[in-house]
């Protein structure tokens, strides 16, 4: 099993490029088996979760082709509209084909997602829109099956809370449904915008994304089309921390800063100068002291909770007492207990971190929960005294494309092993 040995105390300069976003390309790749015709992909990232859902469109029937961050889907025909659990066990965002599948063919059969352990992720609130599109759904044997043998009807659905691949699937259910589908409390992050482009692109008709009201109307039929895929929001901002947590200069390329307005405000408001140097490109710089603030993770355009982690293992460097509030999920402090054997000082309360600082990390043995849980072990042995190894980096593998090589050509001393 892979871990990664980092030799803290160096700062990072020189620039990092960001990639393609995890959270925007699955769903889109779920979206090509809505047409029989090719959808060409740029800006793929190469994360394990994107070569798992490469699999599962392949199992569907779909042809599936990557060459150089291109990935071309073309699903002629679906053999297969399932997802089996032995091809999606290690990734949350198997649901996402359960809206198309059922759209395009009028069937489904979905195992219940796995992937990282931070908490519940009902899946209820896709099954429950989807009924009330007319599909009959029911869990059987660890499976979600769900049956639209007439089609899908257009529905004004109201979700109790707002859920992003919730959104995302049934957006993709909508837009070949009969009539017009109103999504009420929608989710507005950008990886939704994004997949809205896309099947606008294929021929959807489709206002309000970006908004908590989308309304769709349905069509017969959706085409090909080439698309490109925004930059990931999460890994511009974990590469933000990285600069500041190690007092460098570092400008990190290729990014949309309005995706980051949440975090920039708060590192801003903690001591680091974060500048937009050119168009796409942020530039983070620390001269002083941090200083400790709070935080609370809300919906976009909120706080992000995939940046709670690594901002956590910041705050562990500020001067005070910073209180990080998780609100979205309800078991996402794993990371705060190997934190503290770096030596962070956290107490938890609930859904409340209290995190006092600043405290001088030591390198340490630590063992990774989750994905973004993972990226806080690699920012604190960035910061820390001595040699930190992060064990099970293949949670890190799910959503960072190479970055070690990235972090190393910034100056870190971080190797796989």
């Amino acid at each position: 099993m892979d871990k990664f040995l980092i030799e803290g105390g160096t700062p990072l300069e020189g620039e990092v490029a960001v990639s393609g976003a995890k959270n925007a390309a699955l769903p889109i790749l779920a979206a090509s088996l809505l047409t029989d015709e090719k959808v060409v992909l740029t800006r793929i990232p190469d994360v394990k979760d994107i070569r798992t859902m490469e699999k599962l469109l392949a199992h569907t029937g779909a042809r599936v082709n990557r060459e150089q961050g291109v990935v071309t889907v073309e699903a002629a025909q679906i053999i297969k509209p399932e997802a089996p659990y032995e091809v999606v066990k290690t990734m949350r965002a198997s649901s996402l084909v359960l809206g198309p599948l059922v759209g395009r063919c009028g069937r489904a059969r979905v195992s219940l997602p796995g992937g990282c352990a931070i908490g519940s992720r009902p899946i209820n609130l896709h099954v429950s829109s989807l009924e009330r599109l007319g599909a009959k759904v029911h869990q059987e044997h660890g499976y979600i099956e769900a049956e639209a043998p007439n089609g899908l009807q257009g529905a004004e659905v109201f979700f109790d809370r707002i859920t992003v691949t919730g959104t995302e699937d049934l957006l993709m259910a909508a837009v070949l449904a009969s009539g017009e589908t109103v999504i009420n409390n929608a989710a507005r992050e950008p990886e939704v915008v994004d997949l809205a482009e896309l099947l606008i692109k294929m021929g959807a008709e489709i206002t309000g994304a970006g908004t908590s009201t989308i309304r769709v109307k349905g069509v017969a039929k959706l085409h090909g089309t080439p698309h490109t895929i925004i930059p990931d929001r999460i890994e511009a901002g974990t590469f933000l921390i990285a600069g500041a947590i190690t007092k460098g200069d570092l400008a990190v390329t290729g990014c949309i800063p309005d995706h980051l307005r949440a975090l920039i405000s708060k590192m801003q408001e903690c001591g680091a100068e974060v500048t937009e140097k050119d168009p796409g490109t942020l530039r983070v710089r620390v001269k002083g002291k941090l200083r400790s603030v709070d935080v609370t993770t809300e919906e976009h355009p909120g706080f992000a909770t995939d940046l709670q982690a690594q901002f956590m293992a910041l705050m562990t460097q500020g001067e005070g007492i910073s209180i990080i509030t998780e609100t979205i999920f309800e078991n996402r402090f794993m990371h705060a207990l190997e934190l503290a054997r770096m030596g962070a000082n956290i107490r938890l309360e609930g859904r409340r971190a209290i995190v006092a600082g600043a405290t001088q990390l030591s390198g340490a043995e630590v063992i990774a929960s989750d994905l973004r849980a993972s990226a806080s072990l690699v920012l604190a042995g960035l910061a820390a005294q001595g040699e930190t190894s992060v064990d099970r980096v293949y949670h890190i593998d799910r959503g960072y494309e190479k970055i070690e090589a990235k972090l190393t050509g910034a100056g870190a001393r971080i190797r796989r092993v």
